[in-house]
């Protein structure tokens, strides 16, 4: 007697794919939420390596820090190199600093000249919650340079008045009078992108685009919650109060932030002292923002004055 196969029913296999789709839908936010938490931790960890960085730099420079990028120190290009590995680079910035002090270059061909189009391939340098945010001024970490390091000078920088006179807005610092346990080094930055309402932020620009509305524009460097009337910006090009850089809460509403101790803390803008509207901005002057981890001293001080 022959005995036939008993096949699935159509009702048994839309059963099955009904199962399947539902255990996907478990499980896909679940790796999603896995995966954010691996690059926030990839993340803390690389700030903790540049926090590190900051340390070594430090003692081998006779305790002065990093600024956010060297001074201008002539009329001329040539009057502003540096020497970066074994090649010479045109005012390297606060992360390239870092990454000599422990044998790594961001750029494998560095720029002789004041050029924002290159981008960096080393993941040391790079948060991989946003790895496509690689450009050179258009990074994805900010540095406190206006406490630890302003190396623009004073007063009108068209002229070139500052740099003759040797007048830096806050440069060098020593890093004596700087309380590391309790300052910001550096963080998650989304750039002048922080002053603007959610819905008005653009896309990012990896070839360097200048764009105050964008994501990440000059994200390398981050201003503390409360500027002051006289306060330099990160884009002092424009030195607007709505072009304002601040934190970018990348990780899960947090952002990772190195301390100058080099520990690293997962934070959200309003811990940190920043100000945070319903749409989305931080506002610059805002008589609520805290700006007593980023002043150096645990006081709730204004920045340095660029004039």
């Amino acid at each position: 007697m022959l005995r036939t196969k008993r096949a699935f029913t159509l009702v048994e296999l839309l059963v099955v794919i009904g199962i399947i789709a539902l255990l996907i839908s478990i499980l896909l936010p679940v790796v999603g939420k896995v995966r954010r938490q691996a690059d926030s931790t990839k993340c803390a960890a690389n700030l903790h390596g540049m926090g590190q960085a900051w340390n070594m730099y430090v003692s081998q420079n006779k305790g002065i820090c990093p600024p956010g990028r060297f001074e201008k120190t002539g009329p001329t290009t040539g009057n502003s190199m540096y020497l970066i590995g074994k090649e010479m680079t045109y005012r390297p910035r606060w992360y390239e600093i870092l990454g000599n002090t422990v044998g790594l270059v961001a750029n494998k061909t560095p720029v002789t000249d004041d050029i924002d189009t290159w981008t960096i391939d080393n993941p040391w340098f790079l948060c991989p919650a946003e790895p496509e945010w690689n450009n050179c001024r258009n990074y994805p970490y900010g540095y406190n340079y206006q406490t630890l390091g302003n190396a623009r000078p004073k007063g009108d920088e068209s002229d070139d008045a500052g740099w003759l006179k040797r007048e830096w807005v806050n440069y060098p610092v020593p890093a004596g009078r700087v309380k590391g346990s309790m300052t910001v080094m550096a963080m998650d930055s989304m750039g002048t992108a922080a002053g603007k309402p959610m819905e008005m932020r653009q896309r990012y620009y990896a070839d360097g685009t200048k764009d105050p509305d964008s994501w990440g524009n000059k994200g390398f460097l981050v201003d503390p919650p409360r500027m002051g009337e006289k306060s330099d910006y990160a884009d002092r090009e424009r030195r607007n109060p709505e072009d304002r850089s601040g934190p970018h809460a990348r990780h899960n509403g947090r952002a990772n932030v190195v301390f100058c101790d080099g520990h690293v803390e997962s934070t959200t803008p309003t811990e940190l002292g920043y100000v945070v509207h319903p749409d989305g901005r931080l506002p610059a002057k805002n008589a609520a923002a805290e700006n007593r981890l980023f002043s150096g001293t645990g006081e709730n001080t204004d920045p340095p004055d660029a004039e």
